[in-house]
C-alpha cells in the first residue's frame, strides 16, 4: 500500500463484457458524461501462472495514459487499499442495454 496515494477500483461494461481495473486517479472528466481514470495498474505478477484476462488489459491498455469510460457504463467504483485481480468477465446477460436519451445541451429554438 502507498501511503498518501489513493486507488481506485473500477468496474464498467464494455463491449459485452465487465471490466476491472484499478487506477490511481478517478475523476470526472471535462467531456460531459465521462470518467477518466489516469495511472492504471493491473497488479503484479507473483507467479509463473499467467491470467489470460490479466494480459489482454495489459495489452489494450499498455499505451494508455488516460481511459475515458461513459458514465453509464460504470457499474461502480470505489476507493480501496490494495491492488486486486485486475480482469475481464462474461456478463451472461441476454438482455440488451435500455437505450438512453444523449444529452445534446442547448436550448431548444422554435420551429
Amino acid at each position: 500500500v502507498m501511503v498518501g496515494k489513493r486507488l481506485y477500483k473500477l468496474v464498467f461494461a464494455n463491449r459485452g463484457e465487465i471490466y476491472e481495473i484499478y487506477a490511481r486517479k478517478l475523476y470526472q472528466a471535462d467531456l460531459f458524461g465521462f470518467i477518466a481514470a489516469e495511472e492504471l495498474s493491473f497488479g503484479e505478477q507473483t507467479g509463473v501462472v499467467v491470467d489470460p484476462s490479466v494480459e489482454r488489459l495489459r495489452r489494450e491498455f499498455c499505451n494508455v495514459k488516460k481511459l475515458f469510460v461513459p458514465m453509464h457504463n460504470v457499474v461502480r467504483f470505489e476507493e480501496v487499499e490494495k491492488i486486486g485481480n485486475a480482469k475481464i468477465s462474461n456478463t451472461d446477460s441476454k438482455i440488451a442495454d435500455f437505450p438512453a436519451p444523449v444529452y445534446t445541451g442547448g436550448k431548444k429554438t422554435k420551429a
